[in-house]
């Protein structure tokens, strides 16, 4: 199956835990608004590197959606794995397996993303259960 349309994203820095991991690398929170096919919220944790050469660095992140995916309710967790090497990025963004409740429980697929003209746009390609 597939869904698609657009969201708005807000990256909120986080300060440092004292003592814990490197200070390089960078952790920030996420707040989601989706619309269209799926029209939900996302909820999340990002950590982010950059490195010595200009337009390379790497994050990885994890994020709870709660909403409607085509008019089935529920929540479901997506983890992020991306790379840019000088400028041109890699991203990888897949259902966390059995991480579906309510109406999205079997939910398994994988999320691109878009950005054009400052406005981020999603592809979600998906496998449902049937429904009974």
């Amino acid at each position: 199956m597939h869904a698609s349309g657009t969201f708005e994203v807000k990256m909120t820095p986080q300060p440092a835990e004292d003592g814990v991991g490197d200070a390089s690398i960078g952790r920030m929170a996420l707040d989601k608004q989706y619309h269209g096919d799926l029209a939900a919220t996302g909820k999340g944790q990002m950590l982010a590197i950059r490195t010595v050469v200009e337009g390379s660095a790497g994050y990885v992140a994890l994020e709870r959606v709660s909403g409607t995916l085509h008019g089935r309710s529920g929540a479901f967790a997506l983890q992020h794995s991306g790379t840019m090497t000088r400028g041109v990025p890699q991203l990888i963004i897949s259902v966390v397996p059995d991480s579906g409740s309510d109406e999205l429980q079997g939910l398994a697929g994988t999320l691109a993303i878009t950005i054009t003209g400052g406005q981020h746009f999603y592809e979600f390609e998906y496998t449902l259960p049937a429904v009974d």
